[in-house]
């Protein structure tokens, strides 16, 4: 091949690649262009005022992921008519969780080089108390019963639980002093009664006791483990092996979570339990597909869980004794945390 020849196929591939390049920009900003648009057969959503405060009527506050220009922002809706209108905060999160007035919102802050993110302390009226830089991409996020205490975990390497290839962070913050305790990783680790130390330890799912103590998800050794969190203490204590993201009922005698089955796809290998922290006895949930969620509970009898929809996401309750079927709660949201 001549050298006017090479040219000229270098010329045209470098016109070919741009070309897909370009359109692929394109496709990227039309799609995006239309989950700005109000989607014919969704939920109708205003903006208006969202409160976090007890006592104003039960309720249901939540990441809308309706299309729209009020996509991502916190939004409410009454317990007893999650399918009804909804009334959206203005506030955008990727994760939320709130309690008695507090409320913890990871933000995605965007740079003219790369994506930042960002844990938001928010007052009852949705203000910013605190803010805190975060180190990867949000995945969870609590509040103890108290609204004292806020977590979240996010992914520092990897953006997935499926597989084993994956680094997480998780953080606990007191919103009345301010101290933060950066990684759960300092902590001191009891496994099987012995003291423990290893450098592929991760946590995440934090869920409170109260304000001195928690529930969480340790990973080490290519298996998962069910912890209790001793803050003042620093430490925490394995008890059960292959528990994931556990959820502590509210009255406090349950832990709702999803467990690894052998024999599911590598990619969707969980399903949903309840255990009795009293007898340690597990009741699988009658949920057939696989949920990547920490649930939430609705009252001491129902679970709350996301599962993947048309525009992101749809919330299923299910009851938490084994039995019924799972009820699509609503459309397009996520992160629902249960007020009033």
């Amino acid at each position: 091949m001549t050298l006017r020849n090479k040219l000229i196929v270098l010329v045209t591939s470098l016109v070919v690649l741009a070309g897909v390049a370009t359109a692929s920009v394109l496709h990227a900003a039309g799609r995006e262009d239309r989950k700005n648009r109000v989607q014919a057969d969704g939920p109708p959503v205003t903006g208006g005022e969202v409160s976090l405060a007890p006592g104003s009527g039960r309720r249901i506050v939540f990441r809308n992921m309706a299309w729209g220009p009020h996509r991502d922002e916190l939004a409410t809706v009454p317990a007893d008519g999650p399918s009804g209108p909804r009334t959206a905060s203005g506030v955008k999160c990727l994760r939320f969780y709130a309690a008695a007035g507090t409320g913890v919102c990871l933000q995605a802050e965007r740079g003219a080089v790369q994506d930042g993110y960002r844990a938001v302390i928010l007052d009852a009226r949705l203000k910013e108390r605190a803010h805190y830089s975060l180190p990867g991409i949000p995945t969870r996020a609590r509040v103890s019963p108290s609204g004292r205490l806020a977590a979240w975990t996010v992914f520092v390497g990897g953006d997935s639980y499926a597989g084993t290839n994956f680094s997480t962070r998780t953080a606990i913050l007191d919103t009345r002093t301010g101290k933060l305790t950066k990684t759960l990783e300092d902590f001191a680790i009891e496994r099987d009664g012995h003291p423990y130390r290893a450098s592929d330890v991760n946590f995440w799912g934090v869920t409170f006791a109260d304000d001195e103590h928690f529930y969480a998800t340790m990973a080490t050794g290519k298996k998962t483990y069910l912890v209790r969190g001793d803050l003042p203490a620093r430490k925490v204590t394995t008890l059960r092996t292959n528990l994931e993201c556990p959820s502590l009922s509210p009255d406090g005698t349950r832990l709702a979570f999803k467990k690894r089955v052998p024999g599911l796809p590598a990619d969707a290998p969980w399903r949903l339990y309840v255990l009795d922290l009293a007898t340690m006895r597990e009741t699988p949930l009658a949920e057939p597909r696989s949920v990547d969620d920490q649930l939430v509970w609705q009252d001491d009898r129902t679970v709350t869980y996301s599962l993947p929809g048309d525009y992101g996401a749809d919330l299923y309750t299910l009851p938490a004794d084994g039995a019924g079927t799972p009820r699509r709660l609503l459309t397009a949201g996520l992160a629902p945390a249960y007020l009033g």
